[in-house]
């Protein structure tokens, strides 16, 4: 039966309630100085504050090396009573330094899978995603390197490849190669920030693929999100690809949170939920926000 691996243990999908399909509690990066998210009180109140407007479940795609404090995430699932998915996978190559990158060059796979079937170093906290990254409209070599390690360890678990489109971008390419070259079934795949490059055909295309289609990091006016994000999910719905949406908050620093008096969580379920369902209705942002988490991340675990 398929089930999704939180950080307290699987759970059947029906179990998630509304879920942040990618989202951050935790992230440290060199690209990120002085904005890194290290406060494990405030990852607490921002939980609560999205428990709070209805929010059950956050995916938390912060893979490999950027400060995950796994360890962190059990209590804090248990104390807000909101349903955490921890993640594996390696960023792009920016994000780390050489030593990290060439102490995993010969090994990514085997970390990958250990994490997913074992734990996270020594929490005992188990992954339930693989995340990677393309780069600007573009699969680079260090792309290639991480997806290919991603593609074997999802043989080897089932589990879900989620993956940075760097500005919404690259997201045909990624599935040539995740898909048509490594073999991963489009339904595990789910492609994420694709409402930072607007482009409908890009999307029709990613859609018929069978992927998921990630929209996600709302409230950035920079990257076209909000304004654009009820046409471009409207207009995928009305093509019949409503079962293949997800929605995401994204929260990769400190002052975006709503503690800190950023839009955080809560904006998602505040502010992105009513504006959808204008234009879709309230059933069909529902769905969205619970059925499609749920397929999209569950699988049958082969371990």
């Amino acid at each position: 039966m398929s089930r999704v691996r939180t950080v307290l243990g699987d759970v059947l999908p029906g179990q998630l309630g509304v879920c942040d399909a990618h989202d951050h509690l935790f992230l440290t990066s060199p690209r990120l100085p002085g904005q890194e998210l290290r406060d494990v009180s405030a990852a607490r109140a921002e939980l609560a504050a999205f428990r709070a407007v209805g929010g059950g479940s956050v995916v938390q795609w912060t893979p490999y090396g950027m400060g995950r404090r796994a360890a962190e995430l059990p209590g804090l699932s248990r104390e807000t009573g909101v349903h955490v998915v921890a993640a594996t996978g390696l960023h792009q190559a920016a994000h780390y330094d050489d030593a990290t990158l060439g102490g995993l060059r010969d090994r990514l796979a085997e970390v990958f899978v250990a994490e997913l079937t074992e734990g996270i170093g020594t929490s005992g906290v188990r992954a339930g995603l693989i995340k990677v990254a393309g780069g600007f409209h573009a699969v680079d070599a260090h792309a290639r390197w991480t997806m290919a390690a991603a593609a074997e360890a999802h043989h080897a678990t089932g589990a879900t490849v989620a993956v940075h489109l760097e500005l919404g971008t690259g997201a045909l390419d990624v599935l040539d190669l995740l898909c048509d070259e490594l073999g991963v079934p489009p339904h595990r795949v789910v492609l994420g920030h694709l409402n930072r490059s607007p482009d409908p055909v890009v999307h029709r295309q990613a859609a018929e693929s069978g992927a998921y289609l990630g929209f996600d990091g709302p409230s950035r006016a920079h990257h076209a999100t909000d304004w654009r994000m009820p046409d471009t999910v409207r207009r995928l719905a009305d093509a019949g690809f409503a079962d293949r949406l997800l929605l995401g908050g994204d929260t990769t620093t400190s002052a975006g949170r709503s503690v800190h008096g950023g839009p955080g969580m809560p904006y998602l379920l505040r502010r992105v939920r009513p504006r959808l369902a204008a234009e879709l209705g309230a059933e069909l942002v529902t769905r969205m926000l619970t059925e499609n988490p749920g397929r999209a991340f569950a699988v049958d675990w082969a371990c």
